[in-house]
């Protein structure tokens, strides 16, 4: 920051109440009014570099030895903006710097403090101070321009607000190897002393300071140039959402102690809506998660339709970046409760994406993003699961928005309705059904088709195919190795020898064996026929038994 000392002598100024004196052996000849401070000084020095006293003092005939009295209630920068100015008349050290620059010059500039009034003038000293240090700095112009939006219609000033804002943008799409001014970046975690180099984003947190027009004003022309990434633009945008917005979870908390005013809340619509109409087109500019945080702020906030739908929109393009955290929006009426209309606009927006023709390469990179949104989904399953006043067929809805394909197992959806169940122990026979014909027992790993065989919750037919999926992937039992050798053993008294009455009868007893081995065959093959049919009986009993809640054991 850079500063600016003019003067040489000591500060005389004190204060008695509300009225501001100077020490001087020469009683005060001129008064002051400004609002509710009064000031006693001499028409001396004032007069030899104020244009405006000078016209209000010729104007006042005054023959008499009382002090002439001034009303200046509408001087730029009140009290204290005059004190700077009558200082400077009396040759009081003055400290100027980009935090009082902005009062100091308009207050000169209102009592016409010009070169024709006197040689070496304030305001050509404080312009002098503004083009040769402030606009040379990086901080310096942005609290010049934090000073600006203070005062009542100077943001429309040419001759301040622009030359800073040039100022700012020239530095910005400076190289970052080229960055040598002092900046703020307090990223968690980061380290000047650990990271030699400059951050891309280096500029982001000073620029947040800024009033809303002109920081949108400093990123539309930043953006018109096309020598930033979109991606940097929209961090940008991320710092100054979360230094202006109210953080949804963190307002509902303190909703209940503080009432919103509306004022606060049409100043955080006005950002929200410049924010979102500022984001980038290009793909990825802004994180999913951050698109999610902004449609919980409109929520909150009640933003207008148009805006809530372009964040649903967006955050659907993305959902694959979310956690299942960021699902979790609250009702503005009962932050308790989540709004999952808005996730089922968003779930429909993403899976939208799918209906368009697609090359094959994006039609891989689609299925697994498709993949980690059915994870984010069922946790998310999970969670408002546990909410009693969820109906069975909004829940069964949901579960069903996502096609079969999404998910490559389905132990998180399992998890999901069976913590529905255990929350809404009434549900019918039929809805339970309807819940458990969503889970397919291929789907699931050997731990959850453990802990789903021995759930009560579950509908009995249920259990009876997770079994049977069960037994299809025992492994095979091995024959006994008694047996085996017993069958491969040979039997040396069986043995015919060449050219006897044994080898004919044994030929003989070969074909009757074969005949054995065919009657046996077909015995075999009757006896599965009737396993086969023995399952199917087994199914009707459980099928006449379900809902009874008995132990039935399968014989096998």
């Amino acid at each position: 920051m850079k500063y600016m000392k003019l003067g040489t002598k000591p500060d005389t100024f004190y204060t008695e109440e509300a009225v501001r004196s100077v020490l001087s052996d020469v009683p005060a000849d001129l008064i002051i009014h400004i609002n509710s401070t009064k000031f006693l000084l001499h028409k001396f020095p004032l007069l030899l570099k104020c244009g405006l006293l000078q016209r209000f003092c010729s104007s006042i005939d005054n023959n008499s030895d009382q002090p002439i009295s001034i009303a200046l209630h509408d001087v730029p920068g009140g009290e204290e903006a005059f004190e700077l100015c009558a200082k400077f008349c009396y040759g009081i050290t003055i400290s100027l710097s980009a935090h009082n620059f902005v009062q100091a010059i308009s207050a000169a500039r209102f009592l016409q403090m010009t070169e024709s009034v006197a040689k070496g003038n304030f305001i050509m000293k404080l312009e002098s101070f503004f083009e040769s240090f402030i606009l040379h700095g990086w901080k310096d112009p942005i609290v010049t321009l934090q000073s600006v939006g203070k005062l009542s219609g100077w943001l429309d000033n040419p001759k301040i607000v622009q030359p800073c804002m040039d100022s700012i943008i020239e530095k910005i799409l400076t190289h970052p190897s080229k960055v040598a001014w002092s900046y703020t970046y307090t990223r968690p975690g980061y380290s000047k002393k650990d990271h030699h180099s400059v951050p891309k984003d280096w500029w982001t947190e000073d620029v947040s300071e800024l009033d809303l027009d002109l920081f949108r004003s400093i990123i539309s022309t930043v953006r018109a140039t096309r020598k930033l990434p979109a991606a940097l633009l929209g961090e940008a945008l991320h710092v100054y959402a979360c230094k202006h917005l109210p953080d949804p979870m963190e307002a509902h908390q303190a909703q209940s102690s503080t009432a919103r005013s509306e004022e606060t809340l049409a100043k955080h619509k006005r950002v929200l809506e410049s924010i979102v109409s500022m984001i980038p087109s290009e793909p990825g500019s802004v994180s999913g998660r951050f698109l999610l945080r902004l449609l919980k702020v409109a929520n909150y906030i009640g933003a207008s339709p148009s805006t809530k739908a372009e964040l649903v929109r967006r955050s659907g393009r993305q959902l694959d970046e979310a956690t299942t955290s960021d699902l979790l929006i609250p009702l503005p009426s009962n932050p308790q409760e989540y709004d999952i209309g808005a996730v089922e606009a968003v779930l429909e927006n993403f899976l939208l994406q799918f209906r368009r023709p697609m090359p094959p390469q994006e039609s891989e990179r689609m299925l697994e993003s498709m993949a980690r949104v059915a994870k984010i989904f069922d946790s998310y399953l999970q969670v408002i699961a546990q909410n009693s006043e969820l109906p069975v067929s909004k829940f069964a809805d949901l579960a069903e928005s996502l096609p079969d394909m999404a998910r490559q197992e389905h132990d998180e959806l399992y998890q999901a309705i069976d913590t529905y169940l255990k929350e809404h122990p009434d549900v019918s026979k039929a809805e339970r059904k309807r819940l458990c014909q969503l889970i397919d027992s291929q789907k699931l790993s050997p731990e959850a088709r453990a802990h789903a065989i021995a759930n009560d919750r579950l509908p009995l037919r249920t259990i009876v195919q997770l079994l049977f999926v069960e037994q299809e992937r025992a492994p095979p039992v091995q024959p006994s190795t008694e047996i085996s050798d017993a069958r491969g053993a040979p039997d040396d008294r069986r043995r015919p020898r060449q050219g006897s009455d044994d080898g004919l009868r044994h030929r003989g007893e070969s074909v009757q064996g074969g005949r054995a081995k065919s009657v046996e065959m077909r015995r075999m093959g009757r006896s599965s026929s009737e396993s086969r049919m023995a399952k199917k009986k087994e199914l009707v009993v459980v099928e006449k038994a379900e809902g009874s809640r008995n132990k039935i054991r399968i014989h096998q």
